[in-house]
């Protein structure tokens, strides 16, 4: 896919030409592409590739952007992150940002709800019935797996349809990333459109309908999960597996 990404009608989210900065530091260097409603793509890459700071400037957080974001067709680039959340966008960082005095349902309720669809908590413990069991439990006391269960799940209470996961697979025992696999494909069968960031290549590769590799900022290969696995060498140099 080499598309200009605005101008896509079906597009839940459309990246044209993103540049973005920490300070004076470069660091995105014309990204472009869209996910179509209730797709799942797969930003993959080495750590300092580009992937979380293109989650950071799609919600806005950001020190400096330039090009153009569309988040169903609405120009978002020069919104605020609540105004970016209000559209139905929920951003889940690698940070997790549990707050440890909170109780596991605290946290939960935290977060207010931005628009309509968003899941009941009954409905999240439903899903999660981890969470259920542990709805009164300390912050500081939920497990690494946990604690990213909860930060996906309050972003669900929040009405957003449009994902930012970074990283959640990240250094989780391989039980809970089952778990969280799951969930992933539960979300995805609900319509949930998600931009998954992901280093872990086996993880992302049986979720995602489509795969860009990142270096150095810039999109440097677009693949269908087809043609992830007939170029499973070529990613992996890129990825340095």
């Amino acid at each position: 896919m080499t598309a200009a990404a605005l101008g896509n009608a079906d597009a839940v989210l459309a990246v044209e030409h993103l540049e973005a900065w920490y300070g004076e530091s470069h660091v995105l260097h014309g990204m472009t592409f869209a996910l179509q409603r209730g797709e799942v793509v797969a930003l993959l890459g080495r750590n300092g590739s580009g992937r979380t700071t293109t989650l950071r400037a799609i919600m806005g957080l950001m020190d400096r952007c330039t090009g153009a974001i569309q988040i169903d067709g609405k120009e978002a680039s020069n919104l605020p992150p609540h105004q970016i959340a209000r559209l139905g966008v929920g951003y889940c960082p690698e940070e997790r940002g549990i707050f440890a005095s909170l109780s596991c349902e605290e946290n939960l309720l935290l977060p207010p709800k931005q628009s309509e669809g968003g899941m009941s908590v009954e409905e999240i413990y439903q899903l999660l019935p981890n969470l259920a069991e542990r709805r009164s439990t300390p912050g500081t006391r939920l497990s690494g797996g946990e604690q990213q269960m909860l930060a996906i799940a309050r972003i669900l209470r929040t009405g957003a349809h449009l994902l930012l996961l970074d990283e959640i697979s990240e250094g989780l025992a391989p039980v809970v990333v089952d778990r969280l696999f799951d969930l992933v494909v539960t979300l995805r069968s609900r319509g949930y459109t998600i931009l998954l960031v992901e280093q872990n290549k086996h993880f992302a590769e049986l979720l995602a309908d489509r795969f860009l590799v990142v270096e150095h900022g810039q999109i440097v290969m677009h693949l269908t999960a087809d043609e992830l696995e007939s170029q499973s060498d070529l990613v992996d140099r890129r990825l340095g597996v």
